[in-house]
């Protein structure tokens, strides 16, 4: 494969990616310091249009992408290995699962563990507050957040990427995967441009989760120790965790990430194993099935619904479902890139299947778990219910056995998780903006490491005493303009795998010849042929 760009065009399109996209930042960064107000009201606006006039857009973009990867997992496209034919997976199943389990927990889990499905309890889509029908509503409708729509947009994302460098031999930027769409023109312009929004959508998606990471700590430590809640202590807690991300940024101890991380999910299950079994063990066993037997059968309708004649669910999607599809989708590209970089020498239906049901599976139990001890616990004590959404998990432990120890087993996981994902997000953000590049510089990583932080905390800001609003908000701006490079690599990815899948062959039975051939040549060969193949518009039966 001959390499599309020069030395020269590389080094361009580094000094623009970054530029363009650290001015963006930049900027935003000015504004909301100085009008704080304005930059929230504004935003809130801009938010509140979006979700009046594309959220049948986004319901219909995140439905249609769940049954394109389902489409997939039937077709014999994915039959086609992300990798060269003799490419074997460079880690085993368990590990390769157990990592997409790492990618599906996160500090949203721990933030809206309980809160969530508390507050679908209380202000249920369609039903009564508080009542058993309030309850299955709620059950449904965090599993519908936190299931296979989410990771249906993570995998496409971490798909096409994957196809493109491992199969294609790419450099790993979003911009590359839409070659087949546009040509060299992903070399210019086009491309330079694809790869600022999806470095601005994911500095603001990763900003998002660490603006309600800096909420959930400051709300543990307030339960805890009585600090107060306040944009000063949630500014200090981020200053603290962005010095500790940075030095391990710079130093480049992925090691120590690594261990973090293996820490980090030790954590989570003694948590979750601590809560099965002091709370409503024999409630939750029975409801969790309830409830993934109700998300199943209302999913079709669920994923289209958009509420016109009904006010309060309209109210309700605009402030969930939209928000979540928004927040997938501009976390798309830093969530892509690592299932993407894991998953080398997997069949696309492989990936498929596991990327959609490994993180569903894990999300349905963790909710069932901590939701309905939540709406259990506050039936006890309703004043949980009105408490803020980052106070309301220290409250419920505080009325279980152990509860201290779990409050401070919650504050280490989203401090740790804070300081992973944004040292990662450092990395990927790096490779976005220095064309692909394994080893970004360190400064690179350091001014992105900031750019995070300085957001996150802009938008808290900008947010006032309602911080989680304008995080909201900053998610469903962020996600109109890369739906529709998503879009875009969906076709590209369809129009290149399923010329490969005719070429060779690929039905219920393969060309066998082609087979032997291609496992025989060059990479640099094969796609030589499978070009002249595509040029010599033949018929799809061969």
């Amino acid at each position: 494969m001959t390499n599309h760009s020069t030395s020269s065009e590389k080094s361009n399109k580094i000094s623009y990616v970054f530029i363009f996209a650290a001015l963006a930042i930049g900027i935003l960064v000015i504004i909301g310091a100085i009008f704080p107000d304005q930059f929230g009201d504004i935003s809130s606006s801009i938010s509140g249009w979006v979700t009046e006039y594309f959220g049948w857009y986004y319901m219909i973009l995140v439905t249609a992408i769940v049954l394109f990867c389902i489409f997939l997992v039937f077709s014999p496209i994915g039959k086609l290995k992300l990798g060269q034919p003799d490419d074997v997976p460079e880690f085993n199943t368990v590990s390769w699962i157990t990592m997409l389990f790492s990618a599906g927990m996160g500090i949203g889990l721990v933030f809206y563990g309980a809160g969530e499905p508390m507050a679908h309890f209380m202000s249920p889509p369609t039903a009564d507050a508080g009542t058993t029908a309030a309850l299955t509503e709620a059950m449904e409708s965090t599993f519908l957040h936190y299931g296979i729509h989410a990771w249906a947009i993570y995998g496409i994302v971490g798909l096409s990427l994957a196809y493109s460098s491992f199969r294609k031999g790419e450099v790993g930027l979003l911009s590359k995967s839409l070659r087949p769409l546009f040509g060299n023109l992903v070399d210019g312009w086009l491309g330079i441009l694809v790869d600022v929004l999806a470095v601005f959508a994911t500095v603001i998606g990763v900003a998002v989760s660490l603006g309600i990471g800096a909420m959930q700590i400051n709300g543990g430590l307030n339960y805890l120790f009585d600090i107060p809640v306040s944009l000063v202590t949630q500014g200090i807690i981020i200053a603290v965790v962005t010095v500790l991300f940075l030095y391990s940024a710079w130093s480049g101890l992925s090691k120590g990430i690594q261990y973090l991380s293996n820490i980090n999910m030790v954590l989570a299950a003694i948590l979750f194993a601590v809560i099965i079994i002091v709370g409503p063990t024999m409630l939750i066993l029975n409801l969790m099935t309830t409830g993934t037997g109700g998300y199943l059968s209302s999913i079709v309708f669920n994923s289209f619904d958009v509420a016109p004649l009904n006010p309060q669910k309209e109210e309700w999607l605009s402030s969930w479902t939209i928000y979540y599809w928004g927040w997938w989708m501009s976390w798309s590209p830093f969530v892509g890139i690592f299932i993407a970089r894991v998953s080398k020498g997997r069949t696309i239906r492989e990936f498929i299947i596991a990327v959609l049901l490994v993180p569903t599976v894990i999300g349905i139990i963790w909710f069932s778990v901590f939701g309905i001890t939540g709406i259990s616990t506050a039936m006890d004590k309703p004043e949980i219910f009105n408490m803020a959404t980052e106070v309301q998990l220290f409250a419920v432990f505080d009325q279980l056995p152990m509860g201290a120890i779990m409050s401070i087993l919650a504050i280490l996981i989203v401090s740790i998780f804070f300081i992973t994902s944004a040292d990662s997000a450092t990395f990927v953000l790096g490779m976005q903006s220095s064309h692909g590049n394994l080893t970004p510089s360190g400064k690179t990583k350091i001014t992105w490491g900031i750019s995070l932080s300085a957001i996150a905390f802009t938008l808290l800001a900008a947010g006032g005493e309602t911080g989680l609003n304008a995080l909201q908000s900053a998610a469903i701006i962020a996600a109109l303009p890369f739906s529709f490079i998503i879009i875009a690599m969906m076709i590209a990815f369809y129009k290149d795998a399923n010329n490969e899948r005719k070429y060779l062959g690929l039905s219920i039975t393969p060309d066998r010849e082609r087979m032997k051939n291609y496992k025989e040549s060059t990479l640099e060969e094969y796609q030589e042929d499978l070009e002249a193949y595509a040029d010599e518009d033949k018929p799809k039966g061969i």
